[in-house]
This record gives structure tokens, C-alpha cells and sequence, in this order.
């Protein structure tokens, strides 16, 4: 999948126990990003900087998702401690990477 591609149907399990589809961005731009554990340095640091330009996202209409393999509830604690703006899913699974590769 390379950048401007449209997505298959994907169903995110967001931080606050939700189901997001990408059914429910149509019209929406999305940016998804993959890391690989919740409260690391880099990953930390790239979801406060999204979380302080969230704003500017939001006027272009773009929505972003933090996916990790970690669980909902390390989310909601990730997300607690560093004040996230951001939405971050689950993917124990790795269904949503094998959407990737």
C-alpha cells in the first residue's frame, strides 16, 4: 500500500473501548501510524507531537490513529500519562498490519 491508496475496510479498537471503521472517515483524510510499544521514548515523543498539532489536523480534515499491539487498557494508561490527544488502537491481532504489508 503506498500513500493516496484507499483503504480496504479496517476496524480499529480504539483507546476508549470503541470500534472505528473506515467506513466512518469516508471524506475524511487518515493518517494511520504503527508503532511498536506504548511509553517508549520515540513513541512517546511522536504521539505528543501529534497530539499538540491535532488542531491543525483537524483543519484539514485529517484524522490520525496511533496502532500498537498493546491492549486498551495500556492505551487509556499511555494516553492518561502524557495527556494524548490522539486516538491510539489495538491491534493484538496484527490484523490491522497485515493491512500493510
Amino acid at each position: 500500500m503506498k500513500i493516496g491508496d484507499k483503504l480496504k475496510e479496517i476496524n480499529f479498537l480504539l483507546d476508549n473501548g470503541e470500534n472505528l471503521s473506515t467506513k466512518d472517515l469516508v471524506g475524511k483524510k487518515l493518517i494511520i501510524y504503527f508503532y511498536p510499544k506504548d511509553d517508549t521514548p520515540g513513541c512517546t515523543k511522536e504521539a505528543i507531537e501529534f497530539s499538540e498539532l491535532l488542531n491543525e489536523f483537524k483543519k484539514l480534515n485529517t484524522n490520525i490513529i496511533g496502532v500498537s499491539k498493546d491492549s486498551v487498557e495500556k492505551h487509556k494508561k499511555f494516553i492518561q500519562k502524557y495527556n494524548l490527544k490522539i486516538n491510539l488502537a489495538s491491534d493484538e491481532d496484527l490484523s490491522i498490519c497485515k493491512h500493510f504489508n
